[in-house]
């Protein structure tokens, strides 16, 4: 989901990949996500915003898309990135593999990029068979996904050997997080540089039309903006909402399944059961920013992330923010009453208790879209990935070796 446009580049120097005249539009072909603009997914939103600056920096940036994700209506462009639907099977299982087989094949015989980059550790299963086809690969580690509590112990062992080979075969590899990269290093030795995601200050909507519709007050709600997965522990803070008792709030849970399953009936039947507890169902565009922008409080409970894109947009927006202490999520450096105990729902409901009674009280005066935009930047993501880019483009064939142990 994303309810921000992606940010344009400053005046910046020659850039690595394009300043050469061997490499003065180099091609780079996007796999391993469903789509964008306005698909439901962290990988999703990173590549919304990344890949058009990418082009705004002279790379001509293809992005091969899921068609059952990638909304015909957008085109086969949009903000200068080339867009390919190719088919995929709706399947949890299967989506992705089909999918990215079909992708580095397509790639392969057809476009014959100067870089395939693929993303995330499931899709990066076919590296090799890249590799075969004679293509330079750049891998993104977008988080260990054998973690999320959805797979089962097939999917998993298939995943854990998708960041093996990913990791491990690719010409160059990225990291999102500094968790990441330094999981990747003790696992595989290979220390990739580090690309984290971004964030942009919007302009804030006016009005609260998506708010009104959904019997939410301005100022007077709990925000939680992710797909119905386990891992995001809805579940958990629907418990805990409950239990805080606080009679002039609401919760807003924003958000679908790809896949709906029995976790997914559970949240909505958790849900209904709960008063002041409100479902969107997926939201993007000036309805999902409305919804952030007049939260009160952005809480984000998971078990699992990689550098939370929900929460860098809720803090764009100024939303005071409580988070779970997973490590992705404390990498961001929040202040420790911003977090809590995951899985103790006791210790949620009284941080809900505490930040509420501040924000009624207004004594909450950080300023959390100059502090976000001081950390993390859209454009310096970019500047980041170009580095990769130059240093394959720029050398020999395979440069593995040199990866082996450097410091970021």
């Amino acid at each position: 989901m994303t309810a921000t446009p992606p940010n344009s580049l400053p005046d910046t120097p020659p850039n690595p990949v394009t300043s050469g005249p061997a490499h003065s539009r180099p091609h780079i072909v996007w796999l391993g996500l469903r789509g964008f603009p306005g698909v439901q997914g962290g990988v999703e939103t990173h590549a919304e915003h990344l890949c058009p600056l990418l082009v705004k920096q002279g790379c001509r940036i293809t992005v091969i898309t899921r068609a059952g994700y990638q909304p015909k209506a957008v085109g086969a462009q949009w903000q200068g990135v080339e867009l390919r639907r190719l088919w995929a099977p709706r399947s949890r299982g299967l989506e992705a593999l089909v999918h990215t087989t079909l992708g580095v094949l397509y790639a392969g015989l057809l476009l014959r990029p100067d870089i395939l980059h693929i993303q995330a550790i499931g899709p990066a299963l076919l590296t090799p068979l890249a590799r075969l086809l004679g293509m330079k690969v750049v891998v993104t580690h977008h988080g260990p996904d054998y973690d999320r509590q959805k797979w089962g112990r097939g999917a998993r062992m298939a995943l854990r050997l998708g960041e093996r080979w990913g990791m491990r075969c690719a010409h160059r590899t990225i990291a999102i997080s500094r968790v990441i990269q330094d999981l990747v290093q003790s696992k595989h030795g290979v220390r990739p540089a580090l690309v984290p995601n971004g964030a942009t200050l919007p302009e804030i909507p006016p009005g609260a039309a998506a708010p009104q519709t959904f019997g939410l007050q301005p100022g007077r709600y709990i925000l939680l903006v992710s797909r119905l997965v386990p891992e995001k522990r809805h579940l958990d803070l629907i418990a805990a909402f409950r239990r805080a008792g606080l009679p002039d709030w609401k919760l807003a849970i924003v958000g679908a399944a790809d896949h709906p399953d029995e976790y997914t009936r559970q949240v909505q039947a958790q849900a209904a059961a709960t008063p002041g507890v409100v479902c969107t169902g997926f939201q993007t565009g000036q309805a999902l920013a409305e919804l952030y922008a007049r939260a009160g409080l952005f809480v984000l409970p998971s078990s699992h992330e990689g550098l939370p894109i929900a929460l860098l947009e809720a803090l764009s927006y100024g939303v005071c923010p409580l988070v779970s202490d997973i490590p992705a999520n404390l990498e961001l450096g929040l202040p420790p009453e911003h977090c809590f105990a995951l899985g103790d729902v006791a210790a949620l409901a009284r941080a809900l208790q505490r930040l509420a009674a501040r924000i009624e009280s207004a004594a909450a005066t950080t300023d959390w879209r100059a502090w976000v935009a001081e950390r993390y930047s859209w454009p310096d993501a970019a500047r980041r990935t170009l580095e990769v880019y130059g240093e394959l483009l720029d050398g020999p064939p395979d440069a593995r070796e040199s990866l082996r142990g450097t410091k970021q």
